[in-house]
């Protein structure tokens, strides 16, 4: 059963770097800040320290090439990723690497500088390098399925707030922040405030690196992980938690209730429309189903009104949003978002800023990436008020 003794004489003298020893094997854990020039250090100075067998890093594999080959923006298929509603993953994905991007311009180091160091310099050494993260958008639909609505409303808004923060930090704070104590009030924190959320991020991919660490062949290794893991790391790597891999690997489909409800709605609202036909005649019918369209497309129009899209975007979403509230399939966001991506495509050079206007309100109708996810939200937002007041009208003259 792994325990952390006390360091043998040639192992590094470091509050971040923790020793497990489990079946006579070494696995030295590494707790970084992902944004903190220090850790690199650390990091580069414990690898031609110690000469493991491999190192293991906090990443999966489609964060690793962006990270290591900064990856072009414009090779990005945003009609692609509509066509697959995956919309909503990448905004909250640009949130939070803004805001990780933000904190690297002020202390001069790029978030995630720590996991590139460690993979180059076990490259330079001739050691085998194992990405040990689950794959990111695994991570991202899992939490996003276990959090529910109210909950999601919260975490945007903490997003926003920590986008549009102009306070200042220092490497000190990230000192402080690593301090062990310190990070267990903040994951006790997290876990009453988002515990869905938690156990997602931190929970789950504490058993899932574990597990891909302990198979990681050799008798020393070195994992490079967030400061934040390394307790859960420490229990993990004491179990046997293969069993849950399956699991957590996996993205849980939709609950049956909420597809239901999805159903329920435009079968409510087109069930009360035939019998208002039958019962009242088609002419009150027709002026119910022109209140729909109305109540539906109005405030859709005025949500990419709002966001200053295209003038046939802003008509595409006075014509969608009555069909789209009466179909789980597709929402009148996305296809707002569609017809903004192809009236008005983002150039190349604001692929690359998107990260920087995201920091600033104006950024946001300036940058034409950035306007195609207005377009996606503010209709979106304009169909769902609609579809209350369209559907509870046609209720009423039911009755």
């Amino acid at each position: 059963m792994p325990h952390p003794p006390t360091n043998p004489p040639d192992s590094p003298q470091h509050q971040d770097v923790h020793l497990v020893t489990l079946a006579g094997r070494q696995i030295f854990l590494i707790g970084t800040a992902h944004v903190s020039r220090e850790s690199a250090d650390l990091v580069r100075q414990v690898i031609t320290e110690l000469r493991p067998d491999a190192v293991c890093l906090e990443l999966d594999e489609k964060r690793y090439q962006s990270l290591a080959h900064r990856k072009k923006w414009e090779l990005l298929d945003l009609k692609e990723i509509m066509r697959r509603r995956q919309l909503a993953t990448l905004l909250i994905n640009l949130l939070l690497a803004s805001y990780q991007k933000k904190l690297g311009d002020k202390l001069g180091v790029q978030p995630g500088t720590e996991l590139i160091t460690a993979a180059r310099q076990a490259e330079e050494l001739n050691i085998p390098v194992t990405l040990c993260d689950r794959d990111v958008r695994v991570t991202m639909r899992r939490a996003w399925r276990a959090t529910p609505w109210y909950r999601k409303m919260m975490l945007l808004a903490t997003l926003l707030a920590g986008m549009f923060d102009r306070s200042e930090i220092s490497e000190a704070d990230l000192r402080e922040l690593r301090n062990t104590d310190l990070l267990s009030e903040l994951m006790a924190q997290l876990g009453r405030d988002l515990p869905e959320l938690k156990e997602v991020l931190i929970d789950e991919r504490d058993t899932f690196l574990a597990e891909k660490i302990k198979e990681t062949p050799g008798d020393k290794l070195v994992a490079v992980v967030g400061a934040g893991h390394v307790a859960g790391l420490k229990k993990a790597l004491s179990q046997d938690r293969r069993h849950q891999m399956a699991t957590i690997s996996q993205i849980p489909p939709a609950a049956k209730a909420w597809k239901g409800l999805a159903w329920a709605v435009p079968a409510v609202i087109l069930g009360a429309l035939a019998y208002i036909a039958i019962s009242k005649g088609m002419a009150v019918a027709g002026q119910n189903l022109l209140y729909w369209i109305l109540a539906n497309g109005i405030p859709a129009a005025l949500g990419a009104a709002l966001a200053l899209a295209h003038p046939l975007t802003i008509a595409g979403a006075f014509a969608a949003a009555p069909v789209t509230s009466l179909t789980p399939v597709i929402g009148a966001g996305y296809v707002t978002a569609f017809l903004q991506a192809n009236f008005r495509p983002p150039t190349v050079v604001e692929f690359e800023r998107v990260l920087d206007d995201m920091n600033s309100l104006g950024g946001w109708w300036r940058n034409r990436l950035l306007r195609i996810f207005l377009a996606f939200i503010l209709p979106a937002i304009g169909s769902m008020i609609g579809t209350w007041i369209g559907g509870y009208e046609i209720i009423s003259n039911v009755f």
